[in-house]
């Protein structure tokens, strides 16, 4: 017998070894992968993991932020027209077991018209634009939850361009943001702490059609976290979630997207870390579970934010925690595009409870996670099937999805214990 016939024949005893059942379910264990052959892709993956350094998280070197309860949730309570709705979705949350409600405060929701003008005059009767943040602050305290407050999404006027310049890209002038930011913060003094400066800076459309810029992005920061800690000396800065690609051609002319790993250490090069207390990653398993354990700078799985904390750690920043804008896994009908991956109802309910299993048990410098999301207040994504439906842990009219019921399980059990 050859070498190499002898080789593929120990190979082959091997795959057949690993195809019974103890060890396929320690295979899914290593890779997140459920099918056999991708947990032997997983497997080959782990092998050649061996080969590159590993990752440097400096585990106890976290000081503050990190060792709070993880579990966060988003939410979309400013579209729900009715207060009852908005009460009845954070009450959920509450009965759910989360602690955190990451919520967004449109910049073009609440200084509408101009500069300085805090009056909604969309519809009759006009009212104050403050009204309905209020009513969520209030909701958030009457259930003993803490938000997170997400300050994005400039107004039309804010931009010469308008919103041909995207609707979600920077303003023309900083400034401008900082007031608005500065005006939440003062606002909400002594009963909002948290607040996170923009959203996914790194991606198309969030940084409008311009290209991904880490440079300027650290301006605004700069200019938001610095008049937010002027209006609250207590206020917490989140840097903006980081969008996990793997895309190079972001900053070029004609680019949209850019690594989060680059983009991360412009940021440090920029000047960018006392501007934040607390970096912000997205959590997503896209392609494989939550205990997939690969690490490659071009494969994007729920691991990938130890990259993020690598970084902090090499820029002198290992006293700061990550925390987790976004996670969850989509469980998205044949009629959508699987561009977020798709995983069954089941396997869906089943991930998340690992998921942040797996942050308690191994990452303790990671702080909150957010489960993306509660809910919609319409139907509208479920008539088009757009697969950013599916992530959800409501349907528009509140019934349970398998995912709510199993992470309130999980919960409940911890507490428990």
């Amino acid at each position: 017998m050859t070498l190499w016939a002898g080789l593929l024949l120990i190979g082959g005893l091997a795959l057949l070894i690993l195809a019974l059942g103890p060890s396929r379910s320690w295979l899914q264990a290593q890779t997140g992968e459920t099918a056999f052959l991708p947990q032997v892709k997983g497997l080959t993956d782990l092998a050649g993991g061996l080969l590159r350094p590993r990752v440097q998280l400096a585990p106890q070197q976290v000081t503050a932020y990190a060792n709070v309860p993880p579990y966060g949730v988003n939410v979309f309570l400013e579209q729900e027209v009715e207060p009852a709705k908005r009460e009845r979705v954070v009450r959920m949350a509450a009965e759910a077991g989360f602690t955190w409600l990451r919520q967004e405060f449109p910049w073009e929701d609440i200084e509408i018209h101009a500069k300085g003008d805090f009056e909604d005059r969309r519809n009759e009767p006009a009212r104050s634009a403050w009204e309905k943040y209020d009513h969520i602050v209030a909701l958030a305290e009457q259930y003993d939850i803490e938000l997170i407050v997400r300050l994005s999404n400039p107004p039309a006027w804010s931009r010469a361009q308008g919103n041909d310049a995207g609707a979600y890209g920077p303003p023309d002038d900083f400034q401008d943001y900082a007031d608005f930011a500065a005006a939440v913060a003062e606002r909400y003094r002594g009963r909002v702490r948290y607040y996170q400066i923009w959203n996914e800076p790194n991606i198309y459309p969030e940084w409008g059609v311009y290209p991904s810029d880490p440079e300027t992005y650290t301006d605004l920061l700069k200019a938001g976290a610095t008049a937010v800690r002027a209006a609250n000396p207590e206020a917490v800065i989140i840097a903006g979630a980081l969008a996990a690609t793997i895309d190079l051609d972001g900053t070029t002319i004609g680019g949209r997207n850019f690594s989060d790993l680059l983009f991360l250490q412009r940021m440090y090069d920029a000047g960018a870390a006392p501007y934040f207390d607390v970096m912000a990653a997205q959590g997503y398993g896209l392609w494989s579970g939550p205990t997939d354990r690969r690490m490659h700078p071009r494969i994007i799985n729920f691991g990938r934010p130890q990259y993020i904390r690598d970084l902090m750690v090499a820029n002198g920043d290992a006293h700061k925690p990550v925390w987790l804008s976004e996670l969850n896994w989509n469980a998205a009908p044949d009629c959508a595009e699987p561009r977020y991956g798709r995983v069954s109802l089941e396997e869906q309910a089943a991930n998340l409870p690992l998921a942040f299993e797996r942050i308690r048990a191994d990452w303790p410098w990671l702080g909150v996670a957010n489960v993306w999301f509660m809910k919609r207040a319409t139907d509208l994504w479920e008539l088009n099937c757009q697969p950013e439906a599916y992530f959800r842990l409501l349907a528009p009219d509140f019934t349970p999805q398998p995912v709510y019921e199993s992470i309130r399980t999980y919960i409940a059990a911890l507490g428990e214990q």
